[in-house]
């Protein structure tokens, strides 16, 4: 690598905490069959999104709520037991953010999540106290993989892109990343998180 970074910008969701719907419906719909039409067909990847884009929880619930009636009260289990869906911090992520932080590493946060379950989330692991910035898509319309909402994080952060390794779950953001001059980690298994930041020479 022609220059190391020299700071870390996290994702939140399923990087430093847990978040999978079916933590929540596995307790509504027993059967996996069902249960998977259901995440499929109804409460969908594309009508969640739009929550982490800015549109109120309420809002998205009703309008789903009016499209699939008979499913009412499922729908209305996505806002009114949302934090069911979160299974605790990934361990070894946390104790990353807290090797860096020994080191004086700085470290930012870019999110695709609601402006309203934001603050809930943020309290779910003491680690979050490092993250100088934490970007959240729902205050500025645009979501993740947008070059937009990235080249907005380098603004609020201050800092180039070259100077940041950008860990997140989802390929689509990593490519992204890449394509603006990040250091990138792909955070598929978190075992290999330690040593991808010793790689980095942040650790």
């Amino acid at each position: 690598m022609s220059k190391r970074p020299t700071g870390v910008l996290w994702d939140v969701g399923n990087v430093i905490v847990r978040w999978d719907p079916r933590t929540l419906y596995s307790k509504i719909f027993p059967d996996s069959a069902e249960r998977e039409r259901f995440l499929a067909e109804v409460c969908t990847p594309a009508w969640h999104i739009e929550h982490d884009r800015g549109r109120p929880m309420a809002e998205g619930v009703a309008l789903l709520a009016a499209q699939f009636p008979e499913h009412a009260e499922t729908i209305a289990a996505w806002n009114d037991r949302w934090w069911e869906m979160f299974s605790g911090p990934v361990a070894e992520t946390t104790g990353a953010i807290e090797a860096l932080a020994a080191r004086g590493v700085p470290q930012f946060g870019l999110t695709n999540m609601s402006v309203e379950t934001a603050p809930g989330t943020f309290a779910m692991d003491p680690a979050f106290r490092h993250l100088a910035v934490i970007v959240v898509s729902g205050e500025h319309g645009l979501i993740k993989p947008d070059p937009r909402l990235f080249a907005l994080a380098l603004e609020r952060i201050g800092r180039p892109a070259e100077s940041l390794l950008f860990v997140d779950d989802s390929a689509a953001n990593i490519e992204s990343a890449a394509a603006m001059g990040f250091a990138t980690h792909h955070f598929a298994d978190p075992a290999a998180l330690r040593p991808a930041l010793e790689a980095h020479g942040l650790l």
